[in-house]
């Protein structure tokens, strides 16, 4: 994980309230991926496994901010088990959901998401 300096300063203009979504997502991924990668790159925060690949084919998550709330994205999430049916988007495989309150965000099934992705190896796919 990147030292924290670097992350207090990614989020110095980011509002209080998705600061705080955001810190927790950070310890919810180096909890349940604690050799995860962790990048500042396309306005946000990247999680991948460097020994797989790189950010994309490798890729756990990402976090970006947002106007009023926070997209936790899964590079590969249309793999994954998402039974509370929290993913939206229409790409092939990208999926993502939105956070716009740290009280009412589902962090058993975030984390859940999360550690599936980085159990969720690409290379398997078969098209």
């Amino acid at each position: 994980m990147l030292p924290i300096h670097h992350i207090e300063n990614f989020l110095k203009f980011t509002p209080p309230h998705l600061q705080e979504i955001v810190l927790e997502l950070r310890n919810i991924i180096a909890s349940v991926a604690p050799d995860a990668a962790e990048v500042i790159r396309w306005g946000g925060l990247g999680y991948f496994h460097q020994g797989r690949g790189g950010i994309v084919s490798a890729g756990i998550c990402q976090i970006g901010i947002e106007k009023g709330h926070v997209r936790l994205a899964f590079i590969h999430g249309a793999f994954l088990p998402d039974p509370l049916k929290l993913l939206r988007g229409t790409q092939k495989y990208k999926r993502f959901i939105e956070i716009d309150s740290y009280d009412s965000a589902p962090w058993n099934a975030l984390k859940e998401l999360i550690s599936s992705s980085s159990k969720f190896d690409p290379r398997l796919i078969k098209e």
